[in-house]
């Protein structure tokens, strides 16, 4: 079972949240909180496998939250949910140990997506919550290559090292080097990160669904 907690200060929201998450045969989620203190003794109590966090909290935001949260739990996967994200507040995320970004509007299958996926370990960045992007070939001014540009853009799909590899049809090794030199480039510390970042710069090109 993968255990959750959804932090919402809106009480009707994050009511049917739980209620929704606990239905699933394969998630756990007790009482929902409203504030990051409330959810720091949650998890003391019980560490939580992911964290739904909302940015704007009474208090502490979402993004202290998330730091505070990573500090005493390394493992447990937050995913920050959001009604109005700014390139900035991505990257202030990142740095405090996000796995993933989500529109609040996002529909509910989406967030028991962001759920899974983040807790098998891997990040995920829904499209409507990055910033437009400059035109498709920004990239080469970044100084990547065009397969870090493909490695990276397939790293923002939410995609693994292995997953990459079949799809490009390369060694994992090969992978794993194109994506440390995609962090050294971007000066980024995590993939997610370096998602962030290049959506900032405009190096990734727009999705379509």
């Amino acid at each position: 079972m993968i255990r959750v907690l959804v932090v919402e200060d809106q009480r009707a929201l994050a009511d049917a949240l739980a209620i929704a998450i606990a239905a699933q045969p394969d998630l756990a989620c007790g009482e929902a909180v409203g504030t990051v203190d409330e959810a720091l003794r949650e998890a003391a109590r019980r560490p939580p496998a992911v964290v739904l966090m909302d940015i704007h909290l009474p208090g502490k935001d979402g993004i202290e939250g998330t730091r505070l949260l990573k500090a005493a739990h390394p493992a447990t996967r937050v995913v920050v949910l959001t009604a109005d994200a700014t390139p900035d507040q991505l990257a202030r995320a990142v740095a405090a140990g996000a796995s993933a970004f989500l529109a609040k509007h996002s529909a509910f299958g989406d967030i028991l997506t962001a759920i899974r996926t983040t807790a098998s370990g891997k990040l995920l960045v829904e499209e409507s919550t990055l910033a437009a992007r400059l035109p498709e070939r920004q990239w080469e001014r970044s100084g990547l290559t065009r397969r870090e540009h493909e490695v990276l853009a397939l790293l923002a799909q939410g995609l693994g090292l292995k997953a990459i590899a079949d799809r490009l049809v390369l060694s994992r090794h090969t992978v794993r080097g194109h994506v440390k030199s995609v962090l050294v480039k971007l000066g980024a510390h995590s993939q997610l990160e370096a998602v962030v970042t290049a959506t900032r710069l405009g190096i990734l090109p727009r999705q379509t669904t």
